[in-house]
């Protein structure tokens, strides 16, 4: 089987993953203009000049590509390739403008990465060590990052066909492919703006306005969970607490689920919906047993927090209204299970998605049947009314498998360093899961060690491992190449 599919495979074209790296990177030169306008309007000029040198950058680099001509067809680990670069590209360049606050250069790029795979933990010692114009950098990191900046990119380069199916390799996909990704991430970024600009109203309906409100939604709706002040979401008013949790949850909601025409709504994305308001509504209904009964708090804290930390634990959005100090081991372990699940596919959540686990339920639940049934019988798996490929179980089960045996790797030389098990495994998940919040463990006193296997979990997380395996497997690299055009 080896020998067959040795024969068949196509290894990684450079010249492809040159030009579409190049393409993408002109559409980072124009999201990094943005922070550097703003900083132009706060009078941080120094601030200005960084994000216009790396602004020309990319536009002499993306400039370069185009030049190279277009295949005809991209293969998919060239896709998933395009993809895993950008995602170290981003973060290593907007280190540059972060170090312009003094920072040293891994805490800079671990704020860079944390911005746009959307995680929010930080090692700063307190937000308010940095200007105005990078707190709104890594708010705008999250933002665009929760999209994708590929779904950004897509829906104004690239050609609908292979090349788009090609590069959507991540939160970018959906079930309604068909149509072209290129009209799919066009009606995805149309929801995606007005999911931001309703939870901008709503903001100051509540009376967060101006350049706050504006972190908050950001930071919100991509399910980041920066915030910029050190008390978080704690230090707002009760009716701003609830609705920039709200908007986290509709982040966490498959997008999809926002067409405006029922008939384009699937029961695949209805299901995840319920199945994500009940996962919030189980783990709200633990955090008050665990916070009455093992952190002894009064029933009118209880009924306040519990829900809003579900919520910010569920979506993966990593907002939090107490220290989480004041939870015992059990209501940790409550939280660690609900970051690692995560929200729905095809949103902006991270963690290994409701979706798997109700697949992986699904195959389990077929599995019990199967030794009831008669030999002869056929018994096919189903899901939200449509049958379960092979593919889709498998999938499934890898990554399952994948994101468990990541979280492992990464807590063991936490404990080994002499870290507390159940903090350490809870900002290791918190990582992995792209949520951010955190026991305390991460933070300006973190091992470079440390700090560096953080910053590999919230990558590998946001990609979902497989375009990083891709990226580093050495026979996507070498081998037989199809012509590039």
């Amino acid at each position: 089987m080896a020998t067959v599919a040795a024969g068949l495979k196509y290894a990684v074209r450079l010249r492809v993953v040159l030009k579409y790296v190049g393409l993408l990177s002109l559409v980072l030169a124009l999201l990094t203009l943005v922070p550097g306008l703003v900083a132009l309007l706060l009078g941080e000029v120094s601030a200005a000049l960084r994000f216009a040198l790396l602004s020309v950058g990319l536009l002499a680099f993306g400039g370069a590509s185009l030049w190279l001509p277009a295949p005809a067809s991209v293969q998919i680990n060239e896709g998933m390739v395009v993809v895993a670069i950008l995602y170290l590209l981003t973060p290593l360049i907007m280190t540059y403008p972060l170090m312009a606050a003094g920072l040293p250069f891994v805490d800079a790029l671990f704020e860079a990465i944390s911005g746009i795979t959307t995680t929010g933990l930080s090692t700063l010692s307190s937000p308010a060590i940095l200007p105005d114009s990078l707190l709104f950098l890594r708010a705008w990191l999250q933002w665009f990052g929760g999209l994708g900046i590929v779904v950004l990119s897509l829906a104004q380069l690239v050609e609908p066909g292979m090349v788009a199916k090609g590069l959507a390799v991540t939160e970018a996909e959906s079930e309604d492919l068909v149509g072209g990704m290129r009209a799919h991430a066009r009606r995805v970024l149309k929801i995606y703006l007005l999911l931001t600009a309703t939870g901008l109203l709503g903001a100051w309906l509540c009376g967060l306005g101006g350049f706050e409100g504006l972190l908050y939604v950001f930071a919100a709706v991509s399910t980041g969970g920066f915030a910029p002040t050190e008390a978080g979401l704690a230090s707002l008013d009760v009716p701003a607490q609830i609705w920039i949790s709200l908007c986290c949850l509709a982040g966490a909601v498959p997008l999809a689920q926002y067409q405006l025409r029922r008939a384009r709504r699937t029961r695949t994305g209805a299901l995840q919906l319920w199945s994500l308001l009940l996962a919030c509504l189980l783990v709200t209904l633990l955090l008050m047993l665990t916070l009455r009964l093992g952190s002894g708090l009064p029933w009118s804290e209880v009924l306040h927090h519990a829900p809003l930390l579900a919520l910010a634990g569920q979506t993966t959005a990593g907002f939090n209204t107490l220290p989480l100090s004041l939870l015992d081991a059990g209501g940790k372990l409550v939280l660690i299970a609900a970051m690692l699940l995560g929200g729905g596919v095809a949103s902006t959540a991270g963690g290994i998605k409701l979706w798997r686990l109700l697949i992986a339920l699904t195959t389990l639940r077929l599995l019990l049947l199967r030794t009831a049934l008669s030999r002869r019988a056929v018994l096919e798996p189903h899901l939200a009314g449509r049958r379960l490929q092979p593919e889709d179980i498998q999938v499934a089960q890898l990554l399952i498998l994948l994101f468990v045996l990541l979280v492992f790797l990464s807590w063991v030389p936490f404990v080994l360093l002499g870290y507390d098990p159940v903090d350490a495994l809870f900002d290791v998940v918190s990582a992995v899961a792209t949520v951010g919040l955190s026991s305390g463990v991460t933070g300006p006193q973190l091992p470079l060690l440390l700090k560096v296997v953080l910053c590999v979990d919230m990558l590998m997380g946001r990609l979902e491992i497989i375009a990083w395996l891709v990226l580093f497997y050495p026979g996507s690299w070498w081998g037989r190449r199809r012509s590039t055009v």
